[in-house]
């Protein structure tokens, strides 16, 4: 690990940093366009869209730059039991430190504190990491999409009892 690593909650002068690792990681991956994530009006501004009490956005600093951030909320359209893990991504530079581990277990866990019974979360076949971590948490593939992410783009649709 090339530490020292901080995970905190993300604060409104973050904004751009998050924007910035979304649109690179998402067009990594070659997830660009209508129907993915990279075009929710929420990247430009990630502190707003994750309000307590009912959701929660981190990101992970290394010497003071932001390299990764993911949060959980509420699935739109789905029961109020149901959580969505959202915007989950580690540039280069940060993955294969164990952080990913660190980062959904805190997530999770505030999930069950804010009460959720389920988290859902949407992914691609070729983001393979981030699909073994989520496997390693006990997410499991369904067979389609819950509620409305407005991510028709995604191929992998996960969820996990909290």
């Amino acid at each position: 690990m090339s530490g020292p690593d901080l995970i905190r909650r993300i604060r409104p002068e973050d904004n751009s940093a998050v924007a910035a690792i979304i649109r690179e990681v998402m067009t990594e991956f070659g997830a660009v366009g209508c129907g993915f994530s990279i075009e929710d009006p929420e990247v430009d501004m990630m502190y707003e869209a994750y309000p307590e009490p009912h959701s929660v956005f981190y990101v992970i600093e290394r010497r003071g730059q932001i390299l990764g951030c993911g949060g959980v909320g509420p699935l739109a359209d789905a029961d109020p039991g149901v959580c969505e893990l959202r915007k989950m991504y580690f540039l280069p530079a940060l993955r294969g430190d164990g952080l990913g581990k660190k980062l959904l277990g805190m997530i999770l866990d505030d999930a069950r504190d804010i009460g959720f019974r389920v988290c859902y979360l949407e992914t691609l076949d070729t983001m393979t990491g981030a699909r073994r971590l989520y496997e390693h948490f006990g997410f499991k593939l369904i067979d389609g999409p819950l509620g409305n992410t407005g991510h028709s783009g995604c191929n992998n649709f996960m969820t996990k009892p909290l």
